[in-house]
């Protein structure tokens, strides 16, 4: 038999409840979710007219019969019921626990405890659980399931849930990301990491594959556009990533030190996890130097420990002097950086500067842009002109011209990284070349400003790969190095 169970969420409405039966027409394991509202402040607000009782006492009544008509309706269907009493945080305990005990006997196994707007404490919660566990026939045996349902408006859905599960739920209703109404929810990821990592204290497990939780929210990140933010637990970029010196130091020495999952665990790239940065210490640069593998000298790899007296000394300061102009250094800088004798010579700046550039505009005309471009190495400045689809088309195609050499972009990404009128844009972009891959990365009030300094940052990076007299040895690496993940 397929394992997963196909459930479909109505009213406790006789319309919403035809409609999910329909809806589940040929799943394997159906399961029919009906809910209604059960606290004053709903049954007030939702329950006005005057055919559900003109009293409290009289709406909470025709609510419990609601509520029993749906389950036994949906009991008729499928064995499996599950029945959420909406805005439950904030219900009278007594006549929660009285709603539950009638839907029970009208045959659901399942009983949701939501959090609907996010209002409990972790404690109040946990309480909650214990007094439908211990008021409502068939939830001590094992008859009936508790589930939670926790919002985070107050920033608690994940400490509500734990708690919960702490007081007896065994279902938690989760999203990937903690996507959902308002604040969103209880993060699925978070909460499958928390059971596994603290399943001693927990008592309870879960059979979810923790590996495929990274690709997953990639997916969900993808298919709903909403962007995980870099510190986001378990998902985000940073997450399991160090970049400040005393973490990584303690981390290359042993990761029990300062991470309590591993990167691959949860289906990230454990190679990322040292970040380099202007935070970042000489443990973390010269680990990550020795795992490229390359030198300036031909040797077959950096070692701090075995270098002639001043050289990690001196690449370590040229580190830190890059490292305060750039928030990142990706794995080209750095061999860059063993290249260049000294941050402040020539050959420390870039290939490419971009000293002039012009846009316009036209309606019914193909964009034009106008690039002046300075090239290091023949010390000479050249001003192009380019026509595309688009300005950035444009001004890409003007600067391959000023370069002397088209080039292939791979991917171009453009987002705010502050709000306003004035808000900055961030552009990154990827060029291949070769089976290599390039990143830029620009920002500016201006986006067309911002999208010719990406463009050019990434033709820097190119140069100083091809300058590099090992560069063979990395023409193979794909995109994922190349994003410094």
């Amino acid at each position: 038999m397929r394992r997963p169970v196909v459930a479909a969420l109505a009213r406790a409405v006789e319309p919403d409840l035809r409609a999910a039966v329909d809806a589940l027409a040929g799943a394997a394991r159906p399961r029919i979710h009906t809910f209604i509202a059960t606290s004053d402040i709903h049954l007030a607000a939702k329950f006005d007219a005057p055919r559900y009782g003109r009293t409290l006492a009289e709406k909470r009544k025709t609510i419990l019969r609601m509520a029993v008509e749906a389950v036994a309706a949906a009991r008729s269907v499928t064995g499996d019921v599950e029945f959420s009493a909406e805005d439950a945080g904030r219900t009278d305990a007594g006549y929660l626990c009285d709603v539950f005990a009638a839907v029970v006997e009208a045959g659901a196994t399942t009983l949701n405890i939501p959090d609907t707007t996010g209002f409990c404490l972790p404690h109040e919660v946990a309480a909650l659980f214990a007094t439908v566990g211990a008021c409502v026939p068939g939830v001590a045996d094992g008859r009936v399931v508790l589930s939670a349902h926790c919002h985070d408006d107050l920033g608690l859905a994940m400490a509500n849930s734990l708690a919960a599960i702490g007081a007896g739920a065994r279902q938690v209703e989760c999203t990937l990301n903690g996507i959902g109404e308002r604040a969103g929810n209880a993060a699925l990821e978070e909460v499958v990491m928390a059971i596994r990592t603290r399943a001693a204290a927990l008592g309870v497990r879960t059979n979810i594959a923790p590996g495929g939780l990274y690709a997953a929210s990639r997916l969900v990140t993808a298919a709903t556009g909403f962007p995980v933010q870099p510190n986001k637990a378990i998902v985000g970029r940073n997450a399991l990533a160090h970049e400040a010196g005393i973490h990584q130091h303690g981390v290359l020495k042993n990761r029990a030190t300062y991470e309590i999952m591993s990167a691959a665990e949860v289906g990230q790239d454990p190679e990322a996890g040292i970040r380099l940065g202007r935070h970042s210490g000489r443990a973390g640069l010269f680990a990550r130097l020795a795992r490229l593998g390359a030198s300036g000298d031909g040797a077959p790899g950096f070692h701090a420990e075995t270098a002639a007296p001043g050289v990690a000394d001196a690449l370590y300061e040229r580190f830190v002097a890059l490292a305060d102009r750039k928030k990142e250094l990706c794995d080209t800088d750095l061999r860059h950086l063993l290249l260049d004798p000294t941050t402040t010579s020539p050959e420390s700046m870039p290939a490419y500067q971009i000293q002039h550039l012009r846009v316009e505009i036209e309606s019914g005309v193909a964009p034009r842009a106008t690039v002046t471009l300075h090239e290091r190495h023949a010390d000479a400045t050249r001003t192009e002109t380019g026509t595309g689809d688009g300005p950035v088309s444009a001004l890409y195609a003007a600067i391959d011209a000023a370069a002397d050499e088209p080039h292939k972009l791979v991917s171009y990404d453009l987002r705010s990284v502050s709000e306003g009128a004035d808000a900055v844009g961030e552009v990154t972009v990827l060029v291949d070349h070769g089976g290599a891959f390039f990143r830029g990365i620009a920002r500016h009030t201006d986006v067309l400003q911002a999208s010719a300094e990406a463009y050019v940052e990434a033709l820097n990076q190119l140069e100083a790969y091809r300058n590099d007299r090992n560069g063979v040895r990395f023409a193979g690496e794909g995109i994922m190095s190349a994003f410094g993940v």
